[in-house]
């Protein structure tokens, strides 16, 4: 019962929650179809376990959005004035970026916050060795190259910090206290 609860419920409400999204409608009907669709589905496909950490920070969480919404309006305001003073030609990048995580679904919230920062996008996943390669516009630079890897280490260490399993939040403490100490 309690592997059920663990693991089926939170996939239910999320199917659920996406399909009255899709609908846009919240009512009654449409809320038990979303959950009699979600049990077929869950019970037809046999989706993958999806194990969450148990570990959620509303501080560093509340951190990691602001931080997330700033570096939106800036790189924004980066790429137009890209955009308006026609520099030709743009000296694009493509950077890997070694992950501290291997968790599959932290990779896919590091990448997907970084692609939602204007600028960037992630053009390969190596989960293997959780490896990142990032098209980043606009670097000329050996300190660009190194700012925008700092940049996604900072993204990777708030979502840590946030969600991530206690291990991974020991970890990205005990790197921290690296740095400082070098």
């Amino acid at each position: 019962m309690k592997s059920f609860l663990m693991h089926w419920v939170p996939s239910v409400a999320w199917l659920t929650f996406v399909w009255c999204a899709l609908w846009q409608d919240f009512k009654l009907p449409n809320l038990a179809m979303g959950i009699l669709l979600s049990l077929l589905a869950l019970a037809v496909f046999k989706l993958p376990t999806l194990y969450l950490s148990n570990h959620f920070n509303l501080w560093y969480a509340l951190k990691f959005l602001v931080y997330l919404v700033w570096k939106i309006a800036q790189a924004s305001v980066q790429l137009l004035w890209v955009a308006i003073t026609f520099k030709h030609p743009l000296n694009n990048s493509i950077i890997a970026v070694q992950l501290r995580t291997s968790s599959d679904l932290w990779i896919t919230a590091i990448s997907h916050s970084m692609s939602v920062i204007p600028g960037s996008v992630v053009v390969e996943v190596d989960r293997t060795i959780s490896v990142l390669y990032f098209h980043v516009i606009n670097t000329e630079t050996e300190e660009e190259i190194n700012d925008f890897i700092k940049q996604v280490r900072t993204v990777e260490t708030m979502i840590l910090k946030a969600v991530g399993s206690r291990e991974e939040y020991e970890r990205i403490l005990d790197d921290e206290r690296e740095e400082v100490a070098l």
